[in-house]
């Protein structure tokens, strides 16, 4: 197979000169934000660390971390390492909680967060010979912006939908032939379940690749998209802190995501500690933006759980591997003393053969949690009698209580009640969070 790449002369970098090419943006980014950022500026003294400290990415272990929580504190313009003047666009994260985070541009910033996305776009197969639809979020969300960017640099026809109105989304890809598809992967299966309602086959599109992100979603998730919909489902990973998506994106073999490395440093750490660890180790990813220059971070805490790999990768190109990210430390939910995240619970269901439309229920009665699954019954399933339903949820049940270690309960409710997301899908209800519990 033909080896296309949007910037070869990054993506195929030898891995040495990779490191070399890091250490000096590393040298000269933390003189940078040390001189411009006092807020940072603030946490280095406070280590005692000094920018003549830092000779390269082997001392970044002596750098203070970043967390979210900093970002909030910092809000609006605690972090912005240039005069506002220079900047030409604002995004913001999608969260409803606290402080929203907010992340500054300049013209050089955007410029580099497209030529990101554009490598993800050809990675999954684009050119300019493509129409591409983008049915991310548009506005402060960064989905949308990143993508539509990306596409333009590859020279695809863009379609720039946005989210929602999934009538006119497949009338538009139906009637302008769309060859790629940008959303999120629970939008992308809901348009795949609305094109069979509609009665049309996978074969009847012209999509061939789909690039989905901004929540998480597990390989058997990805089986179910790429069959409903006749394409290859690549994950693209981001976030608006760091840039937006596009900070890592996969390719050919759909086997981990490549991280841009010539723009991002990852590095892997201990959760609990704080603590390097080695590559191939699992743990927190946290970023440093190597060069950033209105919004630059330095060691960012992702909270994202995940193992890095410098495997040879068949496509060709030479950065670091990232795995899907397998939780997220403050997504985790604590039940019984247990650790479960979502995307376990997503793949018990697909492996039974449901669609992944379900909602988690969790609560604390007479101090005690309880831990309820709604999980939409398959159609064949819905005119079943009310004893042959309780034994397809105690099947469930067992299959999720192998999974996780703890036994949910399983409501097995009809076709269509749970409300359909054309963004980001709300999976879990956690009710012990108005009692004030700390989950």
């Amino acid at each position: 197979m033909q080896k296309t790449f949007f910037q070869p002369e990054f993506e195929t970098m030898p891995v040495d000169e990779i490191k070399k090419l890091q250490d000096e943006k590393l040298v000269k980014q933390v003189k940078y934000v040390y001189e411009n950022v006092k807020y940072y500026r603030d946490l280095m003294d406070k280590k005692g660390v000094k920018p003549e400290d830092i000779k390269g990415t082997e001392d970044l272990h002596k750098l203070p971390f970043l967390k979210k929580d900093d970002l909030r504190e910092a809000y609006p313009y605690g972090l912005l390492a240039t005069d506002v003047k220079n900047c030409v666009r604002i995004q913001s994260t999608s969260g409803t909680t606290g402080k929203r985070v907010v992340a500054f541009y300049t013209q050089n910033d955007v410029d580099m967060w497209e030529d990101c996305c554009a490598r993800a776009v050809v990675a999954a197969g684009g050119s300019n010979g493509d129409v591409c639809q983008v049915c991310y979020g548009y506005g402060l969300f960064t989905g949308g912006a990143g993508l539509h960017g990306g596409s333009h640099k590859v020279g695809c026809l863009t379609l720039p939908m946005s989210s929602g109105n999934t009538e006119r989304q497949i009338q538009f890809m139906m009637d302008l032939n769309s060859t790629i598809l940008c959303c999120t992967p629970s939008y992308a299966a809901y348009i795949g379940e609305t094109l069979k309602e509609k009665g049309y086959k996978p074969e009847d599109n012209k999509l061939k690749a789909g690039i989905f992100g901004a929540e998480p979603w597990t390989e058997e998730m990805r089986q179910d998209i790429q069959k409903s919909l006749g394409i290859k489902a690549y994950d693209i990973y981001g976030l608006t802190e760091i840039s937006g998506p596009g900070v890592a994106f996969e390719c050919e073999e759909q086997a981990g995501m490549h991280i841009n490395e010539d723009h991002f440093l990852a590095e892997i750490i201990d959760p609990e500690t704080g603590e390097s660890l080695p590559i191939g180790s699992k743990g927190e990813l946290v970023f440093t933006s190597l060069d950033k220059e209105a919004f630059p971070l330095i060691r960012y805490r992702t909270r994202d759980i995940c193992v890095l790999s410098r495997e040879k990768c068949s496509c060709g190109r030479t950065f670091v591997k990232m795995t899907k990210p397998l939780g997220r430390s403050d997504d985790m939910m604590i039940i019984r003393g247990v650790n479960v995240f979502p995307s376990q619970i997503e793949a018990v269901l697909i492996n039974c053969g449901y669609a992944p439309n379900y909602q988690i229920i969790v609560d604390r009665v007479n101090n005690t949690d309880t831990f309820d699954i709604n999980v939409e019954m398959k159609d064949t399933d819905f005119s079943d009698t009310p004893k042959g339903i309780t034994a397809k949820e105690k099947e469930l049940q067992s299959a999720m209580k192998t999974m996780l270690g703890i036994n949910p309960k399983i409501h097995l409710v009809a076709p269509k009640s749970i409300a359909r997301s054309e963004g980001k899908a709300v999976r879990l209800i956690d009710k012990r969070k108005r009692l004030g519990i700390n989950v």
